[in-house]
Order: structure tokens, then C-alpha cells, then sequence
């Protein structure tokens, strides 16, 4: 399951709160391990011009598009 958080502080640390909901669909305890995944979240800013120096013929790539949507 999927879901954004906000670190906080916590002590001379960071930590994230748990929302009440991811909670109650994954049934979880307190004390019970969990894995999670972090990415940080880009901001426009930081994705724009990420592609500039993509060597890639754009009709090539609709083309390749139209056949992996027709499959």
C-alpha cells in the first residue's frame, strides 16, 4: 500500500507518522515491522529540462507507443 508522509522531528531524529487509515487496512500493531520505501517527492523545478539530453527521435517513440497501446 501506498501513501505520502511527512517527517517530523522527533527527539534529535526524524520520524514519520503512520496514518490512522494505512493502519487499519493493513492491520497493524504496535511493535509489529514493516518495510517501507522512500523516494523523495520532486518538485516541478527539479523534474523540468530532466530530458534535455535524450537522444530519441520523437516519431520513433510514438510509434512505439501506438504499438505497445495496440498489443
Amino acid at each position: 500500500m501506498k501513501t505520502n508522509a511527512i517527517l517530523k522531528t522527533w527527539g534529535s531524529s526524524l520520524g514519520i507518522v503512520v496514518p490512522r487509515s494505512v493502519i487499519k487496512a493493513q492491520h497493524l500493531k504496535k511493535g509489529e515491522e514493516i518495510i517501507i520505501e522512500i523516494r523523495k517527492k520532486k518538485t516541478l523545478r527539479e523534474v523540468f529540462g530532466s530530458l534535455k539530453n535524450m537522444k530519441i527521435d520523437s516519431q520513433k517513440m510514438k510509434d512505439e507507443s501506438r504499438r505497445e497501446w495496440e498489443k
